[in-house]
Parts: C-alpha cells; sequence; structure tokens
C-alpha cells in the first residue's frame, strides 16, 4: 500500500513521486487579511467521538516545505511501509501527521493506524495507542497550503463552545490527491480531516 499527498495544482500534470514535493505547507503562512484565492476551500466542522486506535510513527523535522513533502514520501511510502511488511501489520486508516507549528522549520510526526501492536520495535520507529476521545473535526477540501484556515476555524470552535483542547491537533489524509495514473488530482475533491481532542 502506497500512501501519497501532493500539493494542489494543475489536476492534468504527471507527478514523479521521486522528483517533485509531494505535500506543501505554506513555509510562512498567510495572515488572515491576505486571502487571494480564486475559490475559498471548502470547510465542514463536524463533533465527533475518536476511537481508540494503534498508531505506528516516525518524528523528523524538516527546514521548508520541499523537504517537508519528501520527507513524509519516504515516511509513508518507505519506511513505515517496510516495517509493516517486515511486522505483517496491516493499515486500518489513513496516513496521519501532527505539527509542533505551521510554519517552517516543521517538527512533525507521520504515523499510519494499524491492526495491532508490533510484536518487535525498530530504532526510529514509535508505537502509541490513542484513547477514545470527543474530537471536532474540519473536513478541508481545497489547496493545502489553505489548511490554517481549518486550523483557526477548529479553534474558533473551541473558544465559541468553551471547550479546551486535550491534545494537539493533527491531520488525517483522506483523500489520495493523485490518481492511479499519477495526475494530480482537482484540490477542491481531495479531502482532508484536521482534528483536535477536546473536553
Amino acid at each position: 500500500m502506497l500512501f501519497t499527498l501532493s500539493a494542489c495544482g494543475n489536476k492534468n500534470k504527471r507527478v514523479n513521486l521521486e522528483e517533485n514535493p509531494i505535500l506543501l505547507k505554506n513555509d510562512n503562512p498567510k495572515s488572515k487579511k491576505d486571502t487571494t484565492l480564486t475559490s475559498a476551500p471548502i470547510i465542514n466542522i463536524s463533533d465527533n467521538i475518536a476511537l481508540p486506535l494503534n498508531i505506528i510513527s516516525i518524528k523528523d523535522s524538516a527546514s521548508s516545505s520541499i523537504r517537508l513533502s519528501q520527507k513524509l514520501g519516504k515516511i509513508y511510502g518507505s519506511q513505515l511501509k517496510a516495517y509493516m511488511q517486515k511486522n505483517k501489520l496491516k493499515a486500518v486508516g489513513p496516513p496521519m501527521a501532527w505539527y509542533k507549528s505551521q510554519k517552517a522549520p516543521f517538527f512533525f510526526e507521520a504515523g499510519i493506524p494499524v491492526d495491532k501492536k508490533p510484536l518487535k520495535m525498530q530504532k526510529g520507529i514509535l508505537f502509541k495507542r490513542t484513547n477514545k476521545t470527543k474530537i471536532i473535526i474540519a473536513h478541508f477540501y481545497g489547496p493545502y497550503t489553505e489548511t490554517t484556515q481549518a486550523y483557526q476555524a477548529l479553534k474558533d470552535w473551541i473558544k465559541d463552545e468553551k471547550k479546551t483542547a486535550l491534545a494537539p491537533a493533527y491531520e488525517i489524509y483522506v483523500g489520495d490527491p493523485i490518481d492511479k495514473d499519477g495526475i494530480a488530482v482537482d484540490p477542491y475533491k481531495v479531502q482532508t480531516d484536521i482534528v483536535i481532542p477536546y473536553y
């Protein structure tokens, strides 16, 4: 199973995963006033419950969005994939990532939910089991560089509902931005879930 993430661009553009970035965040996110998109992203907020998950992950850092995309591609596409095959683990959900900040340099943890706890741990691979918890989710459709709007919408919801964040936000890459022919999909049809556990 190969997980791919992509910068949003021309939907007819063929993407070479070895050379091109597969995920782009803004190195310096735009301010609220700087909204020069041709079409605003679609953000749907929902209140839900997250069930417990077994997650294998790798922590890393990147100096820019280009390096971030390269590292995520390697983590999802080879490092975690090889570890899962070696330990007979199956993915039970899409890839996930936690970021300490939304601007460069990026300090992040990239993971995949799996069906069971690995019998043997490997240096550099982490395992954690999450708890059942209340979550607020922003279902985001649009250019990935604009996800800061979804983060802000979640922060506003937490404040308006007088709730408290229980843990840092994380991202779930639900939709695959690259089709089976290696062509970029319309970013407004690709779903990324941004999640904040709360109480």
